[in-house]
């Protein structure tokens, strides 16, 4: 399943940058810092393609402290004003339920939002550890100017996590906005095998995770 938000890209050829490899890996780690800290104050559209084909959008809102997913479109398409009405009354109903929380159990819920966005933040710092990059050129990619770069192993990385050994067996690119430093657009693949937890799961080679974002204001 891959979460993204559609751009349309368009490439021309464009001089290489000032900037070396390391710095515009660091100033885009600290531009990824700064929106995941923004992040909880957004509401935000997410598509997910899945596994058999097919896609569902959701509208994700922060409701009290922690998200609420609301289906809005199946295959690209709205809801019938049947299943509009299901999902209202689903929303409506999580709302009153969490007005009606104790301290402690609203608490437990944010606290477990909280970890979950933690280890995102961490898989993303993490990335900038795991692979070792080369700037391949820089591109349009649809109103910014971006550095693109190519990504590989790193020899030695040592993850701090089970979830972050699959870094170990990937490869990818980042377009990176030459003026904010942001990771509008990431691609990773799966390379070779990598066992999480021993036996317990394995990330096989052909394995596609994608990640785009678009500007909404004060380099956000």
């Amino acid at each position: 399943m891959t979460k993204q938000v559609i751009l349309v890209a368009v490439l021309a050829t464009a001089s290489f940058a000032q900037y070396d490899v390391e710095t515009i890996i660091q100033r885009s780690a600290e531009a990824n810092a700064v929106d995941w800290k923004a992040a909880p104050d957004y509401d935000y559209i997410e598509r997910d393609r899945q596994q058999g084909g097919g896609t569902k959008t959701y509208e994700e809102l922060m409701i009290l402290g922690s998200p609420y997913e609301r289906l809005i479109a199946v295959n690209g398409k709205p809801l019938s004003p049947e299943q509009q009405g299901r999902e209202q009354q689903k929303l409506d109903t999580t709302v009153v339920e969490r007005q009606k929380e104790s301290q402690q159990e609203r608490g437990q819920r944010v606290a477990k939002y909280e970890k979950e966005r933690e280890g995102d933040h961490l898989m993303m710092e993490q990335l900038t550890k795991a692979l070792d990059f080369k700037l391949v050129g820089e591109q349009r990619l649809g109103a910014q100017d971006v550095y693109v770069l190519k990504a590989t192993p790193h020899p030695g990385y040592e993850p701090p996590n089970n979830e972050a050994k699959v870094l170990m067996g990937m490869e990818g690119k980042l377009w990176i906005d030459k003026q904010t430093f942001q990771w509008l657009k990431v691609e990773a693949t799966v390379i070779r095998p990598v066992s999480i937890g021993g036996f317990l799961a394995e990330v096989e080679p052909g394995t596609h995770f994608e990640l785009e974002k678009m500007p909404l204001a004060d380099n956000i």
